[in-house]
């Protein structure tokens, strides 16, 4: 993906996947990637030691687990996951989040499992 200055439509760009844990990149700016992605479920703790993370809520809501507190977070608000901070995504229904992070953060952090996706697809 080169960088240019057309518009990104995010419906559009949620509308090409229907996959679960499977961040796809649809933008990038000074070394961050900005990624979509759906997911339903609850995902696996991990922590990211080098990066933040922000989750930016386009539809549905999901609670963020932390070891000592669960964060709500709804259509339309963000919430950023300090680097360090172990952490696990849960939904209880599909919702769709854009993530802003260092283009080299594994989904999965520091936990490998198979739902790590080591090189997400450009779309």
């Amino acid at each position: 993906m080169e960088n240019s200055m057309e518009k990104v439509n995010i419906r559009e760009k949620l509308s090409l996947f229907d996959s679960f844990w499977d961040p796809k990149v649809v933008g990038e700016l000074n070394g961050q990637h900005v990624k979509l992605v759906k997911f339903q479920g609850e995902f696996v703790w991990h922590r990211h030691d080098g990066e933040d993370e922000l989750f930016l809520v386009v539809h549905g809501s999901f609670d963020m687990q932390f070891r000592d507190r669960v964060v709500p977070v709804g259509e339309g608000e963000f919430l950023i996951v300090p680097r360090g901070v172990e952490h696990c995504p849960k939904a209880d229904r599909e919702v769709h989040v854009l993530l802003f992070e260092p283009a080299t953060t594994l989904n999965t952090g520091d936990a490998s499992s198979e739902r790590t996706v080591r090189t997400p697809e450009r779309i």
